[in-house]
C-alpha cells in the first residue's frame, strides 16, 4: 500500500493526512509536541478553559466537506453556530457599533452609529462578494504555481474582476476613497490583520475579505475552536491514519531527486508521499539541509505576530459578545510601528475574545475567560520580557477606562503568550503567524506553492505556504496538496 509522512499535527496537516488517506494512502503523522492542533490547542487556569491560538471560524463548509469526503456525517462530529452580532467595536470617542450577521442589519446600524450612509455600505459589500466569488477559485482552492490553473475556465471570471480588484492601490486607500468616516475605515482596514498584513501597504485585493464574515458568516463551533481540531482527528484515526507526538522529525530523506521518506528522534520512515505541514523557512533550513532553498521566497517580509493575554476575569460584562476590537486612536501610526519600527504601538488596538458568552462552562459563575491580544511584530531580537510588561499596563488602562471597570483587580488567573513563545511551540519562524505577509501586489505569487519544483514527492501545507494563513486558507492548502498528491495506483 502506498505510504504518506505528514510533518505536523497542525490543523493543515490534520486536514491533509484525511485527504491523503480517503485517497488511499497508509498515513502517519509525526508531531514534535505532545498533541495535535498547533496553534490550535486549548488549556485551563484554573476552571477557567482557552482556545489558545485561532478564535475566529469562518467557511465552515471546509471542515463539513473533509467529513462528507470520507462519506461520514458531519454533525456527527462537528457542530457549530452562526454569530449574531459578529463583532462589537469600540472607539476611543465613545461611539460603538454592532457587526451584525445580516448585510442590511450591519448597514443600517452603521448609519445609526456613525452617519455611514446604507446604501454605501451595501455597495462595498456586494462588490466584496462578487470580487470574492470571481477569484477564490482560481486564487484559493487551486495551485497558482500549476499552468493548467491558468487554463481552467474559472481563470475567466477571475480576469473579469481585474479592473475592479486593486492590485495598484492599498486596502487603506480603497477604503477611504469609498467611506468618509475614519471610524469605519478603519473597521474595514483590520480585516488586513487576518493575515498578518498592513492596510497602508497591502493592496486594495484584501477587501474581499469583509465578505467571509458578512457574506458567508462568521461561526462559533460547540466546544470551541479546539473542537475542529479535535473533530478531525478523530476522524483521522477512524480512516487509519496513525498520530505519533513527542516525536520531531529531525530531516526528509532524499534518494535521486525525489523525497522517499523521513527521519526522526525515533528511526526512520520509508514513504511514497511526504507533506511538511512544518514553516517553511525551518522545513528547508533544518530538514533540508543540503537541498537549495528557493531563496527569494524565504526572504519575503514576514507577517506580524500576536502578544495574548489570557486572564480568567471575576465579573461579567454584559455589553460584550464573543468577539470585541477596541481599536486605537492612530491606526497608521499603530501599523508603523509593528512594520517600520519593528515594535509595539504604545497606543495599540485591542482584541478581546471571550467564549464563555456562548460556552458557559468555559468560565466560572459570575465571571469570563479573556483572550486579550494586540497584534505586534514578528520577533527580531526585541526585548519582549519589558514590551510585554509595558503593553500589558497599557492595555489594562486603556480597557479600564472604555468599560469603567478596575481590570487589575479582576484578574484572577494569568498567562502570557508572546512571539518567542509561538516560534518555540509551532516553529512559526520568528513567531510570525502567517509566514509572509501580504504587503505588496504579488504577494499571494509569491508565497511557497504547495509542491516541491525540485523534489518529487514533497508537498507543503499550513499558514506559511499557498494560499495562506488562518483555519480556511490552511484547510484550502490541504485541499490542494490532496489534489496534487498522485493516487496510489494499488487504491
Amino acid at each position: 500500500m502506498a505510504t504518506a509522512v505528514v510533518i505536523g499535527a497542525g490543523i493543515g496537516g490534520i486536514a491533509a493526512s484525511i485527504r491523503l488517506a480517503v485517497k488511499g494512502y497508509n498515513v502517519t503523522v509525526l508531531e514534535a509536541n505532545e498533541s495535535f492542533g498547533g496553534k490550535m490547542h486549548e488549556f485551563w487556569l484554573g476552571k477557567y478553559r482557552f482556545d489558545a491560538g485561532p478564535s475566529l471560524f469562518t467557511l465552515p463548509q471546509l471542515v463539513d466537506e473533509l467529513f462528507t469526503l470520507a462519506g461520514r456525517n458531519p454533525a456527527d462530529y462537528f457542530t457549530y453556530t452562526r454569530l449574531n452580532p459578529i463583532t462589537h467595536y469600540f472607539w476611543p470617542d465613545g461611539s460603538n457599533l454592532k457587526a451584525w450577521a445580516d448585510p442590511d442589519q450591519f448597514a443600517s446600524e452603521a448609519e445609526k452609529q456613525l452617519g455611514v450612509p446604507q446604501e454605501t455600505v451595501i455597495n462595498a459589500l456586494n462588490k466584496s462578494a462578487r470580487l470574492y466569488k470571481g477569484t477564490s477559485d482560481t486564487f484559493l482552492h487551486k495551485s497558482l504555481h500549476k499552468l493548467g490553473t491558468y487554463l481552467s475556465t474559472d481563470v475567466l471570471k477571475s480576469v473579469q474582476c481585474l479592473p475592479d480588484l486593486g492590485l495598484t492601490s492599498t486596502m487603506h486607500k480603497a477604503n477611504e476613497q469609498q467611506f468618509k468616516d475614519p471610524r469605519f475605515v478603519q473597521l474595514l482596514d483590520r480585516f488586513a490583520t487576518y493575515n498578518g498584513s498592513d492596510p497602508y501597504q497591502a493592496p486594495a485585493t484584501l477587501n474581499i475579505i469583509p465578505h467571509l464574515e458578512h457574506g458567508i458568516g462568521a461561526f462559533y463551533p460547540k466546544g470551541g475552536i479546539y473542537s475542529i481540531a479535535s473533530s478531525l482527528v478523530r476522524l483521522a484515526e477512524e480512516l487509519g491514519v496513525q498520530f505519533k507526538y513527542n516525536e520531531p522529525v529531525q530531516q526528509i530523506i532524499v534518494e535521486n531527486e525525489r523525497a522517499t521518506g523521513v527521519q526522526s528522534i525515533n528511526g526512520n520512515y520509508k514513504s511514497d508521499v511526504v507533506v511538511s505541514n512544518m514553516d517553511v523557512m525551518p522545513t528547508y533550513r533544518k530538514l533540508l539541509p543540503d537541498q537549495p532553498a528557493p531563496e527569494t521566497t524565504l526572504k519575503q517580509p514576514r507577517s506580524s505576530s500576536a502578544l495574548i493575554f489570557y486572564w480568567g476575569i471575576k465579573q461579567e460584562f454584559p455589553q460584550l459578545h464573543l468577539h470585541n476590537i477596541f481599536f486605537s486612536q492612530d491606526y497608521k501610526a499603530e501599523f508603523e510601528h509593528i512594520f517600520k519600527h519593528k515594535t509595539i504601538s504604545p497606543d495599540p488596538t485591542v482584541y478581546v475574545n471571550i467564549t464563555s458568552k456562548l460556552e458557559p462552562d468555559d468560565a466560572p459563575p459570575g465571571r469570563e475567560n479573556w483572550f486579550v491580544m494586540v497584534n505586534v511584530p514578528h520577533n527580531q531580537g526585541q526585548d519582549w520580557q519589558q514590551l510585554t510588561t509595558v503593553t500589558r499596563e497599557t492595555i489594562l488602562a486603556k480597557l479600564s477606562k472604555m468599560l469603567g471597570a478596575p481590570l487589575q483587580q479582576l484578574i484572577e488567573h494569568e498567562q502570557v503568550l508572546d512571539p518567542l513563545t509561538i516560534e518555540s511551540q509551532t516553529s512559526s519562524f520568528a513567531g510570525a503567524l502567517y509566514g509572509s505577509s501580504s504587503n505588496n501586489m504579488l504577494a499571494a505569487f509569491l508565497r511557497h506553492p504547495n509542491f516541491s519544483n525540485k523534489l518529487k514527492g514533497l508537498y507543503f501545507c499550513g499558514g506559511s505556504v499557498h494560499p495562506g494563513g488562518g483555519i480556511p486558507l490552511c484547510l484550502l492548502s490541504a485541499k490542494i496538496v490532496g489534489d496534487l498528491a498522485p493516487k496510489p495506483l494499488n487504491s
